[in-house]
């Protein structure tokens, strides 16, 4: 049975415009955002000169989650696929609860760029009435005013009116932002590089492994790492108005993530070596580079190169505003998959004449303005969406793991090397990852959690009739509620809560626990996936709702 076809769907429906330029350029230009205007400075802040090899760690983690998604985009190539891929392995308990966590860490991701662009116009005293500087646990951090949040509405609006465009203009005009995003930083690494190189930097301040081991892992989630590859899925979410998605989506999720990983490594490199000898004294977690407003461009001023400085600033607005674009785009893909799951409401369906969808779209402006109360800075989001977004990612290899098993005759275009080794690798990663970022954030997510719990029960109790009714298989699902509570009791135990009671589980020792934790679960979650019959089932319900006309009117 075939499960990959691309029929083209009807003009009332979301339409296959998208090439593979597109594709790549939307996973590339969400990874190329703010992630790159202060990953340098806060992961050198928490690692040190060794956060280079931070980067090289969350660049090899994030790739092998990318290769599988590579295969699952190929196999299911339909809109929102990050968030259906647990849906069609296991049913609607894990198809709702991660759909939940992926909804989330997309409707997040534009409010962060939004602040790390007011940030960045520090430089410019117009902006200043927009932020105000607090202490917050002995750290200095620059938070939203009135005045700001307003101003962060305003761009939200904004980036809200041109995703109401046709997908097409969407996609070339994040195809156009992409090449400016991926050039500048392009642009940076080479001048930077030529204009006064400091190899002494490597060895200053307290040394090249200050926090040892323990920095070197904790950069990875809670610097900004992980989150500032966060992206190379987005081909996947689009994948239902791609023109060729079993050739192009892989290739996309692939490519993005070596570009981004090949381009963080050098920024790092040259902003290490870039900085002035006054600027690392001390130790690196409290050195003057700490206190960087706009940390690159900071760096070009003070080499002297005034033109440099300004092209940065310039690109601190593209930048992060072609990184929130995308997601915005995004999450309505999201909730357009989830409500065609049966998870969301039926309103999440309803498109405008040029295929938008409307109600997720409106819904995402209004979350992601909600979000500028309680996280009013753009380090308060970071690790937040870290987490959201690796619990996310860990339904995928789930999910590869149940195809592999369940249904191995399904046409791939792509197939993942050693998958067998790879796909619980990648479990294990993804899990690592929620260990970094640290019990402080994870139990945030943790409400969050039971928040998308009470509003999937809620729409299941008030939905009413419906064309797709949710497959619960509570059966399929069994290792779910394990999962997560067990994965919170191995972070709370471990060395990276700093309140906990005692840590049972130490540097080194958390590691193996998590790995250990991981296999059993992964196994056990592939030994408890839905039947053959049932995956092909739900495979071929959502293959053909996407390519049918059941959505409600243009008017709504």
């Amino acid at each position: 049975m075939d499960t990959t076809t691309t029929q083209a769907l009807p003009d009332s429906g979301l339409k296959r415009n998208v090439g593979f330029i597109g594709l790549i350029w939307a996973s590339t230009g969400s990874i190329i955002g703010s992630g790159w205007l202060f990953g340098s400075q806060e992961a050198l802040k928490t690692a040190g000169p060794a956060a280079i090899i931070s980067w090289v760690i969350g660049g090899v983690a994030v790739l092998v989650l990318a290769l599988v998604h590579a295969e699952l985009g190929g196999m299911f190539p339909i809109a929102g696929g990050t968030a259906r891929f647990p849906h069609i392995a296991f049913g609607g308990i894990a198809g709702a609860s991660f759909g939940w966590f992926s909804w989330l860490q997309s409707v997040t991701v534009a409010p962060i760029e939004v602040e790390a662009m007011i940030k960045y116009a520090q430089h410019w005293q117009f902006a200043h009435p927009w932020l105000h500087t607090v202490v917050v646990g002995g750290e200095t951090q620059q938070l939203l005013t009135g005045a700001g949040i307003a101003v962060a509405i305003v761009l939200m609006a904004v980036v809200t009116v041109i995703n109401l465009l046709s997908v097409r203009i969407l996609a070339n005009t994040n195809s156009a932002a992409t090449w400016w995003k991926v050039a500048i930083p392009l642009l940076v690494i080479i001048v930077l590089a030529f204009s006064g190189f400091h190899g002494e930097n490597f060895t200053a301040a307290d040394g090249f492994l200050p926090q040892g081991a323990k920095g070197i892992l904790a950069a990875v989630s809670t610097s900004g790492i992980i989150f500032a590859f966060l992206g190379f899925e987005q081909a996947d979410q689009l994948a239902g108005e791609a023109k060729n998605p079993k050739r192009d989506i892989p290739r996309a999720v692939i490519g993005s993530v070596v570009i981004g990983l090949v381009i963080y490594l050098l920024l790092q490199v040259v902003f290490l070596g870039a900085l002035q000898s006054g600027a690392v004294q001390g130790s690196w977690a409290t050195a003057d580079f700490t206190k960087y407003t706009g940390p690159f461009a900071d760096i070009a001023m003070a080499a002297g190169l005034t033109w440099l400085a300004v092209v940065i600033f310039v690109d601190a607005i593209i930048s992060p505003a072609g990184t929130g674009l995308i997601y915005v785009t995004a999450t309505t893909r999201i909730s357009y998959g989830l409500s065609r799951n049966g998870y969301f409401p039926k309103a999440f369906e309803w498109t405008t004449k040029a295929g938008v969808p409307w109600v997720g779209l409106v819904t995402a402006f209004v979350v992601g303005c909600a979000c500028f109360a309680p996280f009013p800075s753009w380090q308060g989001l970071v690790s937040l969406i870290t987490s959201a977004s690796v619990l996310m990612y860990a339904g995928a290899p789930l999910a590869l793991g149940a195809f592999r098993k369940r249904i191995p005759e399904v046409e791939r275009p792509y197939r993942m090397p050693i998958a067998s080794v790879l796909s619980p690798v990648a479990f294990i990663i993804a899990n690592l990852i929620i260990l970094w970022t640290g019990w402080d954030t994870d139990w945030k997510l943790g409400v969050a959690i039971l928040i998308g719990a009470v509003v999937i029960v809620l729409n299941n109790v008030f939905r009413g009739a419906t064309s797709v009714r949710p497959r619960w298989d509570w059966k399929a699902a069994q290792w779910l509620l394990p999962y997560l509570v067990g994965m919170g009791l191995i972070v709370y135990f471990s060395d990276f809560n700093t309140t906990a009671p005692v840590v049972l589980f130490p540097l080194w020792v958390d590691i193996v626990v998590v790995a250990v934790f991981s296999l059993v679960v992964y196994f056990w979650a592939i030994a408890s996936a839905s039947p053959r019959e049932e995956i092909l089932r739900t495979a071929a319900d959502v293959r053909d709702v996407e390519e049918s006309n059941v959505l409600e009117p243009v008017r709504h």
